[in-house]
């Protein structure tokens, strides 16, 4: 499936993220996004995902415990549904979630892949409080970053201070340069726990400095949450 005028313009979120939304939609910025996903659209284009604001209707911010970062969405046909490295049921697993998959394992003893279906659906982490958060939520096929630059971080960026300005504490799981450069956004004063470590991709997960393979995200942000009581 591919996005569509119609979804296009559905700005419907979760409750606690709709005035961040509409902020951003009415905002020039927002506007001009707008415009250019339309005119794309109306010259052919094929644009993932369908539901670009999924994560926010998934994940409520009050509900919010675990941020993972992604760019942005899977530019093959039928990979991209919403959520940060998340591939829709019946997919094959990308080499970046093979390896998130790898380091549950390696972690938490998590067998692999961790639930049998949907596979590389991460719907059920999105509905138990982790935010897969793209930076950039649309992308055309075969065209990886082709709308980045063009509104949309204005959007995650101040979703991600949402999330990290509020008073309860966050695992931010930050993977790779792109996500960390996000990292100023979060307050240290909040007591949030960001874990950083190369992206999961093959080019770079076993690297230094802070290969993924072997990084212990999991269990810390378990740990973490365990001495809050939680």
């Amino acid at each position: 499936m591919q996005l569509t005028s119609e979804a296009l313009h559905d700005h419907q979120v979760a409750a606690g993220w709709q005035a961040t939304v509409d902020q951003f939609f009415n905002s020039p910025k927002g506007q001009q996004l707008s415009l250019y996903l339309q005119q794309r659209l109306d010259a052919g284009a094929v644009i993932f995902p369908p539901e670009p604001l999924r994560a926010l209707r998934l994940t409520p911010p009050e509900s919010v415990r675990v941020v993972i970062l992604g760019q942005d969405p899977y530019h093959g046909r039928g990979q991209a549904e919403g959520l940060a490295f998340s591939v829709a049921s019946g997919v094959r697993l990308p080499p970046s979630l093979q390896n998130i998959f790898k380091e549950m394992q390696r972690d938490l003893g998590v067998p692999f892949p961790p639930f049998p279906d949907p596979g590389g659906s991460l719907v059920k982490w999105a509905t138990h409080g982790v935010l897969l958060l793209n930076t950039c939520l649309t992308v055309e096929e075969g065209q990886a970053a082709s709308h980045s630059g063009k509104g949309w971080e204005l959007l995650t960026d101040a979703l991600i201070r949402q999330v990290a300005e509020s008073d309860k504490p966050v695992v931010f799981m930050l993977w790779g340069n792109h996500a960390q450069s996000k990292r100023a956004l979060i307050p240290q004063d909040r007591g949030h726990l960001v874990l950083t470590s190369n992206h999961p991709s093959p080019l770079s997960a076993l690297r230094p400095p802070v290969p993924f393979i072997g990084n212990g995200h999991f269990s810390q942000a378990q740990a973490f949450r365990k001495q809050l009581g939680l």
